[in-house]
């Protein structure tokens, strides 16, 4: 299944790529920017959207806030992942419209059932 990762630190990518592709399920694509994530979300919708908060130019939150908003990407869901802990970035990621906030540095186990949870449109969160 498609996925795509908004996130502008390449190792962080990798990372996660790494992480939900050694199993063979999924596809995870890297937009660097807002931006970028944008024009390519909005062409070719994925299954699921992962978005790092802290980018240059355009935040993660506002990118959140216009995929609920079109029409074309409001069903995908969208799980924040940010090094931040403060509660208000967690809550301002849930209010914008992410299904899930994931901490970074992440537990490899919690990442991989969270983007399952999300791409079969369970609350991640709903067990916890």
């Amino acid at each position: 299944m498609r996925i795509v990762y908004v996130e502008d630190n390449a190792a962080n990518f990798l990372l996660v790529r790494k992480v939900l592709e050694v199993r063979g399920e999924h596809d995870v694509e890297q937009a660097p920017s807002a931006e970028i994530g944008w024009e390519r979300i909005v062409a070719d919708p994925p299954r699921l959207v992962l978005l790092d908060l802290d980018l240059p130019g355009m935040s993660g939150l506002e990118l959140a806030r216009r995929l609920k908003a079109d029409e074309r990407t409001r069903d995908v869901p969208v799980v924040a992942i940010s090094a931040s802990v403060m509660k208000e970035e967690r809550s301002q990621a849930l209010e914008a419209g992410c299904v899930w906030f994931v901490e970074k540095p992440f537990d490899i186990q919690e990442l991989r059932r969270v983007v399952r949870e999300a791409i079969a449109g369970r609350d991640p969160g709903a067990d916890r």
